[in-house]
């Protein structure tokens, strides 16, 4: 027989499981991809999950907030823990797998590129190679469990520049890794995987994800259609942009990350 967990071990895990399931969006303006979990729980455990870097739990003038925050360790932690229970995660996670692109799918990403926005619109194939090719870091795939193959993603490069300029959709090269803000080149989902939630959870991870990176903001253009759609993922309208990429009108929208 395997030896059983202790009892302080089993409250442990159980609690962290039941915050990462019980997790919702954050309200807060310039936090929308974090998500928060309400406190109910004993508060030796909820100091010791803090000591961990599992949780941050947010103060104010009174002492601790009602909510917290899982870490991305906590996330983590906590779906591993799902998958050694045998527990279910919520649907899209169950369906999905974010992850950074790899390098034999870069011929997917150009076709879905391809098949997501009108040619004068997209990208060529080449680009989107040498965009996979230089700056995978700064894509975020969403896999098809069932299929193994992309069901859509969202990319971009990393500068140290304030606006949005057509340039960054041309040249891999002005990607700087070490950039304090993020330009995104596309969001892009297959028809077939359309109005799940899935492209509003592919930003909100990448969000998350470049936040821990230290990016302080994030900007995209999306023609006067799309506005709506952005700002409910909580990106702010700036107004129309510089570019003039593929003949268009766009706006652009940013996203503070740090301040």
């Amino acid at each position: 027989m395997a030896n059983k967990k202790t009892y302080e071990d089993a409250i442990e895990e159980l609690s962290l499981m039941l915050m990462y399931l019980t997790r919702e969006q954050d309200r807060n303006e310039f936090c929308r991809y974090r998500e928060i979990s309400w406190k109910g729980y004993d508060f030796g455990l909820l100091d010791k999950l803090g000591q961990e870097e599992m949780i941050y739990q947010p103060r104010s003038r009174r002492g601790y907030d009602k909510y917290l925050y899982l870490t991305e360790e906590g996330r983590h932690r906590a779906k591993a823990l799902l998958e050694e229970y045998g527990l279910s995660d919520k649907d899209l996670n169950e369906r999905f797998l974010f992850r950074d692109i790899r390098p034999e799918e870069a011929g997917q990403a150009a076709e879905i590129e391809r098949i997501c926005f009108p040619p004068h619109e997209a990208c060529t194939e080449a680009m989107m190679k040498e965009r996979v090719c230089k700056v995978p870091e700064l894509f975020l795939a969403a896999e098809d469990k069932s299929t193994g193959r992309v069901a859509g993603f969202v990319t971009g490069i990393a500068t140290d520049e304030d606006f949005f300029r057509d340039e960054f959709f041309k040249v891999a090269g002005l990607h700087n890794p070490e950039g304090s803000n993020v330009m995104i080149l596309g969001l892009d989902v297959l028809p077939e995987y359309r109005r799940q939630g899935l492209g509003k959870e592919i930003m909100f991870q990448f969000l998350r994800r470049e936040s821990k990176r230290g990016r302080k903001l994030v900007t995209l253009t999306c023609l006067d259609s799309k506005v709506k759609m952005y700002e409910r993922m909580g990106f702010q309208d700036r107004g129309l942009s510089g570019s003039s990429w593929g003949g268009e009108k766009w706006h652009e929208m940013s996203y503070v990350l740090n301040i």
